[in-house]
């Protein structure tokens, strides 16, 4: 049966069946606009050589559209309670496989090479909740998984944050981790009332493409992302005095490592650049050192 997942009187009936309730400390909300997740398939550029790992299916309303365009999809999904959910939503689809895992601890490169062998790309789509946006897309993107393409929906605000021009008054640490591994761009909002229920905040799809090299190249990529994390731990203070306070650095041995680099010593963190922050880790830690 081809049930309609945007219809908040099917959402209703289908949750009551299996005794579920939301769960505000999962951050459970589903999408009941119908525009929004075919808009999320035709963005993602998938055929059927491509393999899908969907994050967070909730009911399938996403999953549905993923199954319409891609090869494959694995839904990876936390709550328990959904999974026989996702079994009557979803028996019409022969190409998805639903596992029940929480997944910042599945071994991803082992479930990539199990169940996408046979194809030739393999992306991540999800819609987040927004209390793990950060940790999630941090360990897909540092864990360098044989991915291409993450589309995600998050709170709009943490996409506008993730997609902002490094060197931009919005960028941040989490900015530029983000950018030294992929090419963000915001592809359009989604408003709070498109949800069951309806969030407190508005959210917003973007697509990261993973870069097949580094934006920079850098000696030790943790003393690097020490310095960035360093830098904007105080934002309202200058990125010498951030940077001083966090990492224990005499002041005045930064401001000649500024100088020397061109940087003014009143700069804040936010208007930094990628080979700014790669400068002054290298004078503070020496070149050498990996």
């Amino acid at each position: 049966m081809n049930y309609d997942l945007c219809n908040e009187k099917v959402i209703d009936s289908i949750l009551r069946k299996h005794g579920f309730s939301f769960s505000k400390a999962l951050g459970q909300n589903f999408i009941c606009n119908p525009e929004v997740c075919p808009r999320m398939a035709e963005e993602l550029d998938a055929d059927e050589n491509t393999g899908v790992i969907e994050i967070g299916p909730g009911i399938g309303v996403l999953t549905k559209e993923l199954c319409a365009v891609a090869g494959k999809v694995v839904a990876i999904e936390l709550d328990t309670r959904l999974i026989p959910v996702l079994s009557q939503t979803l028996e019409d689809y022969s190409n998805v496989e639903v596992i029940n895992a929480d997944v910042m601890k599945l071994d991803l490169r082992g479930l990539i090479e199990e169940k996408f062998s046979e194809l030739k790309s393999v992306k991540v789509c999800a819609n987040l909740p927004y209390y793990i946006t950060s940790p999630i897309i941090m360990m897909l993107l540092e864990s360098e998984l044989p991915i291409d393409e993450i589309e995600v929906m998050v709170q709009k605000e943490a996409a506008q944050r993730l997609c902002a021009e490094i060197g931009s008054r919005d960028s941040g640490a989490v900015t530029i981790a983000v950018g030294y591994r992929a090419q963000a761009q915001m592809l359009f909002e989604v408003l709070r009332d498109c949800f069951v229920p309806s969030p407190n905040v508005d959210s917003a799809v973007m697509k990261l493409k993973i870069r097949k090299q580094k934006a920079i190249e850098v000696s030790n990529e943790k003393q690097f992302f020490s310095v960035i994390k360093a830098a904007f731990s105080q934002r309202r203070k200058t990125a010498v005095n951030s940077i001083s306070n966090s990492l224990g650095i005499n002041k005045q041995e930064l401001n000649g490592i500024f100088e020397r680099n061109g940087i003014n010593t009143n700069a804040r963190a936010e208007t930094l650049s990628l080979a700014n922050f790669k400068n002054i880790t290298e004078e503070i830690y020496g070149k050498e050192q990996k």
